[in-house]
């Protein structure tokens, strides 16, 4: 069984004063203030080193249930981590014109951001917050977005 993302207790500030190399610090401060923009909502820590923004509130007809951050990133020094809830498979067009990264089934890869078209990056980020907060204002999301997204 995949464990559930939780928010941590340590702050943001004390994670951040954890690097120490200048692209990756520069990259963060670039994420942050775009999805601070987008969301609306300063970051909170979830797991080991996800940043994630706003939250939504989940329960599956399994029975499980529990919230996740909406949109979020985890910055490492080999690649950048940035997480579409509602998976990638629906942005694959948009995804053509990014620069060079990989993707999962929700997880985009990105070494460096001047890798990439950030305004690319952003219009993607947008629509899957915006998809997201329109679906789970309808009330808990009843299934795994990024699936259901998936090209069958």
């Amino acid at each position: 069984m995949n464990k559930l993302p939780t928010q941590n207790e340590p702050s943001v500030k004390d994670f951040l004063a954890l690097f120490t190399d200048d692209r990756i610090i520069k990259d963060t401060k670039i994420l942050m203030d775009m999805m601070e923009r987008i969301s609306g909502h300063q970051p909170k820590m979830w797991n080991v080193g996800t940043l994630g923004y706003d939250k939504y509130h989940f329960k599956y007809d399994s029975g499980r249930e529990g919230e996740n951050f909406i949109i979020g990133f985890y910055p490492r020094k080999a690649k950048t981590t940035i997480y579409l809830m509602d998976g990638t498979a629906k942005y694959s067009k948009q995804l053509e014109g990014l620069g060079t990264h990989t993707i999962t089934g929700y997880c985009i890869y990105i070494k460096q951001l001047s890798d990439i078209d950030i305004t690319v990056l952003e219009q993607i980020l947008q629509q899957s917050f915006d998809y997201i907060k329109t679906e789970s204002s309808k009330g808990p999301i009843d299934r795994i977005l990024w699936k259901d997204n998936a090209p069958s």
